[in-house]
């Protein structure tokens, strides 16, 4: 009996220590992608959306969450913390929205439903920082100077977040992780 229970139990842990460890690397890439950014005139780029996208379109919404909100709220704590709390709530609700999106929306056309996913994604968080960013600093004036900022992150990380997952074999090699193929 003991060793039919360890043998039916032994998959599911070795599953789960897998997509633990997969969303605990995710979450380290957004963090140190959250940690430089690249200089653009009046501001900076920072690159932590490719990993938020890319993350998103492969993992569950819950990992999801993990993966992209406690990511960058971790990220901002380490490196700007003034608005951890606006990464949390904005960068975990777009890795949820992401994730569903790409998991439930045509499930036929993978491709065009991580398409569809990461543009949501890009105005939850264009919209979502906007906002954020009236809250954190109290002006509206500052977060209208930095919206451009914003929309071009929002789609560098979207684009790149793609082509890694789709280009890049990201997503075939998660897939053959996923099926046990790679151990």
């Amino acid at each position: 009996m003991n060793t039919a229970t360890s043998t039916l139990t032994k998959p599911t842990v070795i599953t789960n220590t897998k997509r633990m460890t997969i969303t605990a690397l995710f979450m380290a890439a957004v963090i140190a992608l959250s940690s430089f950014g690249v200089p653009v005139p009046g501001g900076h780029l920072y690159l932590c959306d490719i990993a938020i996208c890319l993350a998103a379109l492969l993992l569950n919404p819950f990992e999801a969450f993990i993966a992209c909100g406690v990511g960058a709220f971790l990220g901002d704590f380490l490196f700007y913390p003034l608005p951890m709390f606006v990464s949390l709530a904005v960068h975990g609700i777009q890795g949820i929205v992401i994730s569903l999106i790409a998991h439930k929306v045509l499930k036929k056309h993978p491709f065009w439903a991580s398409i569809i996913a990461v543009f949501v994604g890009a105005v939850i968080m264009v919209v979502g920082y906007t906002l954020g960013k009236i809250y954190v600093y109290s002006t509206f004036e500052y977060a209208m100077l930095k919206l451009p900022y914003e929309i071009a992150q929002a789609a560098v990380g979207a684009i790149c977040g793609l082509v890694l997952c789709w280009r890049g074999s990201i997503r075939k090699l998660f897939i053959m992780i996923e099926k046990e193929e790679l151990r």
